[in-house]
């Protein structure tokens, strides 16, 4: 029996010891496997290392680039601050990434002491086989978070990049502006040297004027007082001899007498035109707002007499507001008007035609238009004699007649005196015609007067 209960251990021993040689084969087939994924975890802990250092070298070179741009950007502070976040950003996903390789190293010591307690206890191989396919599955987590950061980092890279070009032509523009800025800087200084030459010989312009005032006033002074006085007793002296002598002179005494008359009366008239003419100079520009037709009638008026002998017809068609210098502008009428009068034509019945316009000044527009603002139009027409148009300008001169005193009386200023007040209007006065098929004289006027 006792035989027997031996064999039967020897048995029972030599089961267990195939158990545990099976057991302890299993085993060491288990601890070759955990190597190799301990040799596989070394590999990918020293690329993951290598990886690291390349992005710490990248960070480097880009923090250095970035410096660069900054301080050659100064100007371009909004893009700054995006890269300042974009560095920012990487840095927080290197530290990120640093965590997550020190959890790395964590889990490798608790897998090497995980191992170290698998070959002291089998039967928590198991277990063990587990958790380590637990980590792996997190370790497998970990390696696809950093290939999204990677690829995150790369896009970032090409985000940089595109700015860093943004940046280069932005600096490109900002150059073109500077020197655009230089030129203009340069022409203000030239433009600014020329407005000081300018207003130096605006300076003495109304230097000269002062004086120019001052004589036409002591020549206004002697014109309305010493020049008038001896002329009004040497047309009372004549008109006595003649009316008193008439009787006691000669033939050839009467004409001197009658020709005493009329050269004092023409001085007279050329003193009261002189008067007029320099009236239009000195005189204070007031424009206000008046009614054409109103003034038209007032200078028809002061012609009432020249109108009736001439038996003349004067046509006013309807005419609008103007912002004139009323009583210049009726001696502007009253001139025109009295000019159709005396060179019209012998025994036809003079006629005048005054007409009006409002001209709507349009920048766009292809027509040429005498001024480039919102002016009226006025028009005298008559029937006269007309003249040659060679002379459209010269009736404007002073003193300038186109017909000997003899035939026309005058002195010849009226029609300059009448451009001198379109003058005083900031306008144009011009004439046309031709011999024998009368006269035309148009007047353009701003519609909007500066005071």
């Amino acid at each position: 029996m006792q035989v027997i209960e031996t064999e039967k251990r020897e048995l029972q021993l030599i089961f267990v010891n195939k158990e545990l040689e099976a057991s302890n084969k299993q085993l060491a087939i288990q601890n070759a496997e955990k190597e190799e994924r301990a040799a596989e975890l070394v590999i990918a802990n020293s690329e993951l290392a290598y990886q690291n250092n390349e992005k710490v070298k990248r960070a480097d070179e880009l923090v250095i680039a970035i410096e660069e741009l900054t301080y050659q950007n100064q100007e371009k502070v909004k893009r700054a601050e995006e890269l300042v976040i974009a560095i920012k950003e990487l840095t927080y996903q290197n530290s990120e990434k640093e965590k997550r390789a020190d959890e790395l190293v964590i889990a490798n010591r608790e897998l090497a002491y995980q191992n170290s307690e698998k070959e002291k206890r089998a039967d928590e191989l198991l277990i063990a086989n587990k958790e380590l396919a637990y980590q792996n599955a997190e370790k497998e987590k970990r390696a696809e978070e950093l290939i999204i950061a990677n690829k995150e980092l790369a896009y970032q890279n090409s985000e940089k990049e595109k700015r860093a070009a943004e940046l280069v032509i932005a600096n490109k523009e900002l150059a073109y502006q500077n020197q655009e800025k230089e030129k203009r800087a340069q022409e203000l200084i030239l433009a600014n040297t020329e407005l000081a030459y300018q207003n130096i010989e605006m300076e003495k312009r109304a230097r000269e004027l002062l004086i120019a005032n001052k004589e036409i006033e002591s020549f206004y002074y002697i014109s309305s007082h010493d020049l008038q006085e001896p002329l009004r007793k040497i047309q009372t002296f004549s008109g006595r001899i003649f009316v008193e002598e008439y009787d006691n002179l000669s033939a050839m005494g009467k004409y001197y007498v009658e020709r005493t008359k009329l050269s004092a009366l023409h001085m007279q008239t050329l003193i009261d035109d002189l008067l007029a003419y320099s009236r239009t100079k000195t005189t204070q520009r007031k424009f206000v707002n008046s009614n054409l037709n109103k003034i038209v009638k007032e200078a028809i008026k002061m012609l009432k007499e020249e109108i009736k002998e001439k038996q003349a017809i004067i046509e006013v068609q309807d005419l609008s507001e103007v912002n004139v210098i009323p009583f210049q502008f009726r001696q502007l009428l009253q001139n025109l008007i009295s000019n159709s009068l005396k060179y019209s034509v012998p025994e036809v019945q003079p006629h005048i035609v005054i007409t009006s316009d409002f001209i709507k000044y349009d920048n766009a527009a292809s027509t040429d238009l005498v001024l480039k603002c919102d002016h009226h139009h006025i028009s005298v027409i008559d029937n006269g004699i007309g003249f040659d148009a060679k002379f459209n300008e010269k009736i404007f001169e002073i003193f300038q007649r186109l017909h000997h005193k003899n035939v026309y009386k005058g002195t010849g200023i009226g029609l300059t005196i009448a451009r001198k007040i379109v003058e005083n209007h900031n306008g144009i006065i011009t004439a046309t015609s031709t011999v024998n098929n009368g006269a035309r004289f148009d007047i353009y006027i701003p519609a909007i007067q500066v005071h």
